[in-house]
């Protein structure tokens, strides 16, 4: 017995731990069932209410102690008022804690309510209840309530996904075992065809009666649109409000009011995307999120892992974005490649020959050369079928492990005769010496492609004497520049490079309508309106000749790991995260719960079956397929990529059996195609007997779908009762992918629900995985053994070797994606900063506290950075006033003395210019409302700091009542958020190029990561001293702009929606605030085409719904028809 199997049956594993300390939770909702269950249907939902009561007024106390200080903050002095904020935020947090003790409480009960409610949708084709308001709203617009007198009636059939749809699914223990994981904040990890969508309901409904808001988070918008419908009502029976943002627009009165449902269904892009338009809002009005309080993300390993460093983009076009030297280098590089290919097919050749010499110095010098050849193009077809012969895969490692001694010291040797080096594992592509030269005779210029160096000419600058000032800093000025233009050059002949020798056409993208559009390799699904980054995306678009999209510049931008982060709880479900358990928990502190499945699992798990070369392994996977189709099975075949389904899809169709294929050109129809796999028809086959005869039989034929790994992800493959009988779902993977949770996820596609099936892997030396990292010592043991063409190895002591290659590549990814975070993680901890200081203007309710700020830190930077004399230039520069010490004073008061003085005197001058506004802007604000109030809704305050107007949009009812108050801070929140979003716009630019240029620290033996942080740090301080420099600089020059032959008021034109001008991607005041706002109005949402629904709105003179006896008109109908 394994040594770690022996321990777990002696001392227990972290499975049986988990479950035993969630028992006693489940057993008190089993406990409490018979008393729900002998409620009436009004009981059980006044229960609903009772529940929902004690949960929403459990911390009244807290809300009040806010409410008061709150109330306190107008007549605070603006330097004294972070301390109650302070305090506001601490009571915030402890009204949060104490609303989850409330949820703890309740939650058996709550469970047990929505246990019943689905028993009784399952045994009652209607259910009658009392109507309340709630239910004569939902008749008005939902096909399973309609209203009869003074009862609601609920249906147990509605239509979800666009497919009619029945209520059949009760909770099981399974279920609510589930359930409290994940309203633990925990990751409950369920085998297919467990219901995890039917888990959800538990905790969605608990966490909802909060009234905080639930989000429940999809991969995919179909998802989200079903789950919204198939689930909603079972929660609206209960009164309360459903959602999905994906059915809605962006920034519409629509999303947001999906936003203050109860519970609220989208995708992880489009949450993520909402975010941050609400942080390029212009109004409140126009925020559509509330806090991030509770989300439970279906499918998890994907949205967290797979997707997480991806960051979702808010971007606009920069001036001359169309500049890009992509197109001009493509054919300059496509003969480089061109070039090296030839030379590889040379070194392949002589390589054969000389290694098929008796000489042994000649078989050295031909490994050597098949090295070469593998550097110089590792993905050649011909060399992957040389490498899986017997001994020549060993031979090539075992030279290379000779040139990589004493770090690659001998490298150059094997490298310098090609023209540039691919390295597959590291995924680089660099240009050698040689390359170089080929490049600078094809542009007849030897230094065009050439980097100078630029420390040693810096250092010559420094030290020539001849120059004055002002020629050394033009001379600095030309080689930076010189050195910005060749940089751009080497990095446009590098990405194109990568795009030719590393990214396959339908393998890692396809090319549809135009467009070079990325495949994920993990669902194989087209990842629309994701780019990657760093020009690569450009570089594939040069590539394959289409065109080529002009750059752009960052608006607003986070990764979904760092939005996902920002909620009060959060939780998961999925089937495959076990494997991922150390990085959720590092990453996102989630831990990882096994839960067991309803009934055993039936499925037979065979041993990879590994093969010499391809082709004998696809030859194997389709004699397998026609024996499991004979044998009346559907099969379900696993691909890796668009190039390997479609090859199969020719060969399945030479031998003229029908087949259904799913890849990423065609994922649209995956819900469809999946659902179907799991079929049997009757037909006639040619069946070969023992005697070599051969006969005609009819017989039933398992249907055959190619799918990607993770197809159907969310749709689970339902077997008739004839497919079971033959032995359930044949799952036939084609190869191994990198990880192994993506093997889990095809293996789990049969075997749901105790149903009968089997899942076997086919296996070739010459697959990814196998190539780089697992194949060495199976090659052996199968050239030891004598293996001919055709012949397989099969044993556990092989899967175990496969899996230990996944783990090496696993432990990869995720130092990658760490090492991101920690990039990233910089970021966020800037963006969290901006955009709370942004809220806070944007709201007004903390922008005095935060200008009082400014004003302090503006203080205490002049006098600390300056002698006397450039205090009294900075004073007057910045803050507009005269400097409040003496010389004297300066040289003999403590700093902290002088800063505080000096504050106070700012303050009192702040103050004095804002109280002179107001004077200046009343009389007018009065008498326009007292003669014209009924003309004028807003108005057009003009208000200058000497340099510029601010046109400052006012309410004029508000300023008439505020006593011109209301355009003070109208003018404070504008300056604000100009100035931040300008500055922040400008930082994520410099972070950009910062991020790309710091990778060139490794040369000189530096961590770039680290320089990152501290040059980072910098820009931000400088962003930071810019922000504050030009708000207070203008609030304390501001006053109202009154030209002499001015005496109108201007009426401020209506706000209208922006048009959608710019591009939001996922990336693998005045102009500069039109374009951001044409930034934020953009739909994000997945584009399908859906089928027309009759729409089951009644007629402008039908009865409403509702059951009031008015018509539809003149109630629930107004306004819409």
């Amino acid at each position: 017995m394994d040594f770690n199997k022996f321990l777990s049956k002696l001392f227990g594993n972290k499975s049986t731990r988990d479950m035993k300390a969630i028992g006693p939770l489940v057993e008190k909702v089993k406990e409490v069932y018979p008393t729900i269950q002998a409620l009436s249907n009004d009981e059980l939902r006044a229960k609903t209410k009772e529940l929902q009561n004690k949960v929403q007024h459990s911390a009244d106390d807290l809300k009040e102690k806010i409410e008061a200080l709150k109330a306190k903050v107008e007549e605070t002095p603006l330097e004294d008022r972070v301390v109650i904020f302070n305090q506001i935020d601490k009571i915030e947090k402890e009204v949060l804690q104490r609303i989850e003790v409330a949820l703890n409480e309740i939650q058996a009960e709550a469970f047990a309510i929505v246990k019943e409610t689905a028993r009784r949708f399952t045994e009652n084709d209607t259910i009658e209840v009392t109507a309340t308001d709630f239910d004569r709203e939902l008749a008005t617009t939902k096909d399973f309530v309609s209203i009869e007198g003074d009862k609601a009636i609920y249906n147990n059939h509605w239509v979800a996904g666009g497919n009619e749809m029945k209520w059949d699914m009760v909770h099981y223990d399974v279920q609510l075992f589930g359930g409290t994981v994940l309203h633990q904040g925990k990751i409950a990890e369920m085998a297919t065809g467990e219901g995890k969508t039917l888990v959800a309901t538990l905790p969605v409904f608990l966490n909802a009666l909060s009234g905080n808001g639930v989000h429940v988070v999809t991969v995919n918008d179909y998802l989200a649109k079903r789950d919204s419908e198939w689930m909603g009502p079972l929660y609206m029976f209960h009164g309360l409000s459903v959602d999905c943002i994906d059915k809605h627009q962006p920034n519409s009165d629509a999303r947001r009011r999906a936003y203050r449902a109860d519970i609220t269904f989208g995708t992880n892009n489009e949450f993520g995307f909402d975010y941050l338009r609400d942080n390029m809002a212009m109004s409140p009005q126009d925020l559509v999120q509330r806090r991030h309080n509770y989300a439970i993300v279906d499918e998890v390993d994907s949205v967290l892992i797979d997707d997480a460093r991806t960051p979702l983009i808010i971007s606009g076009p920069v001036p001359k974005g169309d500049d890009q030297l992509f197109e001009q280098y493509q054919p300059l590089v496509e003969r480089l490649v061109e070039v090296q290919r030839k030379l590889a097919t040379q070194l392949l050749a002589e390589a054969k020959t000389l290694i098929a010499s008796e000489d042994k110095e000649k078989q050295e010098e031909g490994f050597l050369q098949l090295f070469r050849s593998h550097k110089a193009l590792p993905k050649n077809n011909p060399l992957i079928k040389f490498l899986s012969e017997q001994g020549i895969k060993a031979g090539m490692l075992k030279t290379e492990a000779i040139y990589m001694e004493n770090n690659n010291r001998r490298m150059p040797e094997a490298t310098d005769p090609l023209y540039f080096v691919v390295d597959e594992k590291m995924h680089s592509c660099d240009l050698t010496d040689k390359g170089n030269k080929w490049l600078a005779e094809q542009v007849k210029d030897d230094a065009l492609f050439v980097l100078p160096d630029i420390t040693s000419e810096l250092s010559a600058l420094e030290n020539d004497t001849t120059l004055t000032a002002e020629e050394r800093l033009l001379k600095k000025d030309e080689l930076y520049s010189e050195y910005a233009i060749k940089s751009e050059r080497v990095h446009t002949i590098q990405q194109l490079l990568k795009a030719y020798t590393m990214f396959r056409i339908n393998e890692e993208y396809v090319v549809m309508d135009g467009q070079v559009k990325i495949v994920d390799e993990q669902t194989g699904r087209i990842m629309d309106g994701r780019r990657w980054s760093d020009g690569l995306h450009q570089a594939v678009e040069a590539k394959e000749h289409v065109k080529v999209e002009a750059a752009t510049q960052t608006f607003a931008t986070i990764t979904l790991q760092n939005y996902f982060r920002m909620y009060h709880k959060l939780s998961g479900m999925t089937g495959t995260a076990i494997t991922e358990a150390g990085e959720l928990w590092d990453i996102y502190k989630l831990d990882v719960v096994e839960i067991p499945t309803n009934r055993p699992i039936l499925r037979n798990d065979m041993n990879d079956r590994v093969y010499k070369t391809k082709r004998e392994k696809y030859a194997a996977v389709i004699e397998e397929i026609e024996r499991m189709r004979i044998s009346g099975r559907p099969v379900l075949v696993g691909t890796t990529s668009v190039d390997v389904s479609e090859l199969l899809s020719r060969m399945l169709q030479m031998r003229r059996i029908p087949h259904q294929v799913l890849n990423a050109k065609l994922h649209q129809k995956e819900a469809d195609i999946v659902a179907l796999a799991g079929q049997s028809t009757m037909g006639r086959v040619t069946i070969k007997n023992a005697d070599g005869t051969t006969e005609e039989r009819e017989c039933p034929l398992g249907a055959v779908t190619i799918a990607t790994n993770m197809a159907g992800r969310g749709t689970d493959i339902k077997l008739t009762a004839q497919v079971k009988e033959a032995g359930g779902l044949a799952i036939i993977g084609t190869e191994r992918h990198e990880s192994r949770r993506v093997d889990r996820q095809l293996r789990g596609r049969a075997g749901r629900q105790g149903d009968p099936g089997s899942s076997v892997f086919f296996v070739s030396l010459e697959d990814n995985l196998m190539r780089l990292f697992a194949s060495e010592r199976i090659a052996k043991v199968m050239d030891k053994l004598g293996f001919k063409e055709g012949d397989m190895i099969e044993a556990p002591i092989i899967n175990n070797s496969i899996e230990r290659a996944q783990k090496k590549v696993e432990e990869n990814n995720f130092g990658i994606r760490k090492r991101l975070l920690e990039y990233d993680d910089v970021m966020n901890k800037q963006r969290t900063l901006i955009y709370e200081k942004r809220r806070h203007a944007l709201m007004g309710e903390r922008i005095g506290m935060d200008i009082s700020n400014m004003i302090w830190d503006r203080v205490v930077t002049i006098i600390s950075n300056n002698d006397y004399q450039g205090c009294v230039e900075q004073f007057l520069e910045v803050m507009a006033m005269e400097v409040p010490f003496t010389e004297a004073q300066f040289s003999d008061k403590r700093r902290e003395d002088l800063f505080e003085t000096s504050f106070q005197a700012a303050m009192t001058h702040f103050k004095r210019k804002m109280e002179r506004l107001v004077e200046t802007a009343y009389p007018v604000i009065k008498r326009v409302y007292e003669e014209q109030g009924e003309i004028y809704e807003n108005i057009l305050v003009p208000i200058t700091d000497g340099k510029h107007v601010f046109n400052i949009r006012t309410n004029l009812k508000e300023a008439y009542d505020t006593q011109a108050q209301a355009v003070v801070r109208e003018f404070e929140k504008n300056i604000l958020l100009h100035n931040i979003d300008d500055a922040w716009k400008e930082n994520l630019r410099e972070l950009d190029e910062l991020k790309k240029s710091v990778q060139n620290a490794s040369y000189e033996q530096k961590d770039p990561l680290l320089i990152f942080k501290l040059e980072s740090a910098k820009i931000f301080e400088t962003m930071v001293n810019k922000i504050n420099n030009s708000t207070i600089s203008t609030l304390l020059r501001g006053q109202i702009y009154a030209p002499e032959q001015t005496t109108q008021v201007r009426e401020a034109a209506p706000v209208q929606a922006p048009k959608q001008q710019y591009t939001e991607s996922k990336e693998n005041l005045d102009e500069e605030r039109s374009e951001m706002a044409k930034a934020a109005a953009r739909d994000t949402r997945e584009q399908v085409t859906q089928p027309i629904i009759k729409s089951k709105q009644p007629g402008r003179n039908d009865p409403c719904p509702c059951g009031s006896g008015k018509k539809f008109k003149n109630c629930h109908g107004r306004g819409l028809v």
